[in-house]
């Protein structure tokens, strides 16, 4: 009971990602996902002077990708 209302370490999940973070986690080099962000395709914000993507965009994105395969 006394940890009520305190999070802990394992607790703790990115709530969103910078892009060379989206970069390890799709494969890609840094470069790629920047153009994927230019071009729209990977959905991203401005946080002052940093972009960042939610792990939800980073989901859409690897739908639309699977979708766009399957449609093919």
């Amino acid at each position: 009971m006394a940890d009520r209302g305190r999070r802990t370490s394992h607790d703790l999940r990115p709530r969103w990602y910078s892009p060379a973070e989206v970069a390890v986690l799709l494969g890609f080099g840094i470069s790629k996902v920047k153009m994927k962000i230019a071009t729209g395709e990977l959905r991203s914000i401005k946080d002052g002077k940093y972009r960042r993507i939610l792990p939800e965009w980073v989901d859409d994105y690897i739908r639309e990708q699977v979708e766009r395969q399957e449609a093919a």
